[in-house]
């Protein structure tokens, strides 16, 4: 409910309890009112009958009475028992409307000075990304744009896991195996074709494994002693002593991976304010470890290895360096994260990441405030659950994980497939036709996911979610459009609707305050880092207009005034859909 009249009837009832039984600071709780009854908002009495010395209904009525008499707002009340129900005037709907017609960002709070870094993605470079980083993507790309409409300085980052034995792998099998071969000679996305070569890695050290097995090798050391294992860790070695051969073929693979990286991303809809690069940050790491451990903040083992006692915060002990020197992926994380600070002189961070990571990020956070940084208190893991999707239903490269490139074109081909069933896009040439399927699929993809609770392990079914009927990216999609179409008959009938209009029904008075309802919704989907308040607010408002599409006569009615009212209130609607959906990643079409 809208805080302008709520703080006035607050402040206006905390008086006349004071006037009428001598309350001072009395507990009070106003409420939208029950569907089932009269009422925009309802004040629980039973607190006050001590102080009233009345029975329920006539404390409700006296102090309901009293509120009429102060306050123009309040046009009647109704009392059932101890409740109060207080309905607000038409002329106070009305003018809250009209005053936020014109507001282009309206939803959108002024731009205060705390700066939110926002972390999703964060994916390695031996392979495409897959299903459970469009989870990701999508998660931190709308929590990012809900705290930019809040009022946050947003920074949209990445960490790019560009090093270690994963990339070595593939860059092992490509010089074995490839022939040269480049996303130029092969019409292979860039990171399609080194993951492709991760793939040919896995399948020639298992055959090495099953050959070593079979000379009489335990498991265990066949695992350890297969040559292209060897192969993979003396290419790790090589890379960190800067060989330079090696690193020119890490830099050229790593280039084909980003290219393709950019183009999924460029699908989705999603960018980045700036990219790091574990090569660069692991250094950073080694320092502060090394700095914390001559300020004894960490100690070191017999082994020189270095660990951080975090028995006290029941974290028990984590490693940071290994016994000959090297740095984990904890090092690299702390490293990492100050080196943001430093960058952006942030406020605090969000980290979008699986909650298989939950207990690394709570020794992260507590080893950051024993090195003392402050900032460190605002640190936050959006975690989130696993993405399944129904058996049989998606195929994907490896076998074990879906490619995000083949559920986007999953997404756009069931999309077309369901809109040409439906004569959702008849009459609508074919390059406009394409351009709508990929919005469908995309609105129905990050909708889908995004309207679920973060934390809930979700099951995704492309062929559920590109339903144009109940709660799905298509059915809020086609509201939009059916709006805009409503508005397009209403320009032509040029401007025939006059008048003032006061006398408000009940379908109207429940669609005002759902739109007025919008910049609430926006903050407390910040305040929770939660895309689904959005999801669902936006999902309810289109139930609401819907039905007043249909019980309503929108442009035929004789009364002038009624259309043009009617006619302002579905644009502003429209504009209310159209930008929070925008919050989720989603456009939405005029014409469908």
């Amino acid at each position: 409910m809208q805080h302008d009249i709520l703080n006035r009837l607050q402040a206006e009832t905390s008086e006349l309890l004071k006037a009428l039984y001598g309350l001072e600071n009395a507990p009070m709780d106003w409420q939208p009112t029950r569907k089932e009854f009269e009422g925009d908002l309802t004040l629980v009495v039973f607190p006050y009958l001590r102080s009233s010395k009345k029975k329920p209904e006539a404390t409700a009525e006296e102090i309901g009475t009293a509120l009429q008499e102060r306050m123009a707002e309040v046009h009647s009340f109704n009392v059932i028992k101890g409740f109060l129900n207080v309905e607000i005037s038409s002329d106070y709907w009305l003018a809250c409307l009209h005053g936020i017609q014109d507001l282009e960002n309206y939803g959108h709070q002024p731009k205060g000075n705390e700066t939110i870094l926002v972390e999703y993605s964060s994916p390695n470079t031996n392979k495409p990304l897959h299903l459970g980083h469009i989870r990701n993507i999508l998660l931190g790309y709308s929590v990012s744009n809900i705290l930019a409409a809040a009022g946050k300085n947003v920074k949209k980052v990445q960490i790019i896991n560009d090093r270690g034995i994963h990339i070595c792998k593939s860059m092992v099998a490509w010089q074995k195996f490839a022939n040269d071969e480049s996303p130029e000679t092969s019409a292979l996305k860039g990171d399609h074709l080194v993951g492709k070569y991760y793939v040919e890695f896995d399948k020639a050290y298992k055959a090495q494994i099953a050959e070593l097995i079979a000379a009489g090798k335990t498991e265990d050391e066949a695992k350890e002693e297969a040559p292209i294992l060897q192969e993979a860790r003396e290419t790790l070695r090589k890379w960190e002593q800067g060989d330079e051969a090696t690193v020119a073929l890490w830099k050229t693979m790593n280039s084909w991976v980003y290219a393709g990286f950019n183009e999924t991303y460029q699908r989705l809809g999603v960018n980045f304010d700036k990219n790091y690069y574990e090569s660069d940050t692991y250094i950073l790491g080694k320092q502060v470890v090394e700095d914390g451990l001559a300020k004894g903040l960490f100690f070191q083992k017999e082994d020189g290895s270095v660990w951080c006692d975090l028995e006290a915060e029941n974290l028990g002990q984590k490693l940071l360096l290994r016994k000959d020197g090297t740095s984990v992926y904890m090092t690299q994380d702390i490293g990492t994260a100050i080196q943001r600070y430093e960058d952006f002189g942030i406020d605090g961070m969000i980290y979008t990441v699986g909650n298989e990571q939950d207990h690394h990020f709570k020794v992260l956070f507590a080893i950051l405030k024993k090195l003392g940084y402050k900032w460190a208190e605002q640190l936050y893991h959006l975690s989130y659950g696993m993405v399944d999707l129904p058996s049989g239903k998606m195929k994907s490269r490896e076998g074990t994980v879906v490619d995000a490139d083949d559920l986007m074109d999953e997404m756009k081909d069931t999309a077309r497939r369901i809109s040409e069933e439906l004569g959702k896009t008849d009459g609508i040439d074919e390059a406009t036709k394409a351009e709508l399927h990929h919005m469908i699929g995309m609105g129905a993809l990050k909708y889908f996911m995004l309207k679920v609770d973060p934390k809930k392990r979700m099951l995704f079914n492309p062929e559920e979610s590109v339903d144009f009927q109940g709660n799905t990216g298509p059915f809020i999609q086609y509201t939009h459009a059916r709006i805009q179409s409503l508005l397009r008959k209403a320009e032509e009938m040029n401007g025939s609707a006059t008048g003032n209009y006061t006398d408000l029904i009940s379908q109207e008075r429940d669609l005002i305050k759902a739109v007025l309802n919008f910049p609430e919704m926006v903050l407390e989907a910040a305040k929770d880092k939660a895309p689904s308040v959005i999801a669902n607010y936006t999902y309810d408002l289109v139930k609401m207009y819907n039905a007043f599409y249909q019980q309503v006569s929108i442009l035929n009615d004789e009364d002038g005034a009624a259309v043009a009212f009617r006619v302002d209130l579905s644009r502003k609607t429209a504009a209310v859909v159209k930008n929070a959906m925008a919050l989720l990643g989603i456009e939405v079409p005029n014409r469908m």
